[in-house]
């Protein structure tokens, strides 16, 4: 995962890791849509929002605000989706069952086409309504230049031959 050795979540603890954790993969994520890495980005941009609802909640008065019901499961991305747009934090305006249903064809064999662009605006939109963004780069750790991340994407997003 892009995070990995640029940070310490343990040392951060569990409101600034997964708050750190997002920030790292939303910049991964953008770059490997314009590189055409379609699959990454996918599957780096769902943790990061799954990353983002974990540090809203992490927080004691953000999480006591929470309307929550019999059986809910915070550790369960769809249920917290669902909480936190039924407690007005979201306006529920992302489509989860799309983003679980590309995140399952990223972790399989199917190849994918789709707007990366407007999957990224969506997810986006749902991070400015948690508070992660937006964010200055420049205060994230740098990220060391590895191979996978210097092939350029085609205009249409799609991967150079």
């Amino acid at each position: 995962m892009p995070h990995f050795g640029l940070i310490d979540e343990d040392a951060l603890g569990p409101v600034e890791g997964p708050l750190m954790r997002a920030k790292l993969h939303i910049r991964s994520g953008r770059r490997r849509f314009e590189r055409g890495m379609l699959k990454d980005g996918i599957i780096i941009f769902f943790d990061a929002l799954s990353q983002a609802m974990q540090w809203y909640i992490a927080e004691p008065d953000r999480r006591r605000r929470l309307k929550l019901a019999a059986g809910d499961n915070l550790l369960d991305d769809r249920n917290l989706y669902a909480v936190l747009v039924r407690s007005g934090v979201l306006d529920g305006a992302l489509d989860f069952e799309r983003i679980d249903a590309l995140v399952m064809m990223a972790l399989g064999e199917t190849a994918l086409d789709f707007d990366w662009r407007n999957f990224m605006a969506g997810l986006e939109h749902v991070f400015t309504q948690l508070g992660v963004m937006p964010f200055d780069e420049k205060t994230l750790p740098e990220e060391p230049p590895v191979p996978y991340l210097t092939k350029p994407a085609r205009e249409d997003g799609g991967p150079r031959p």
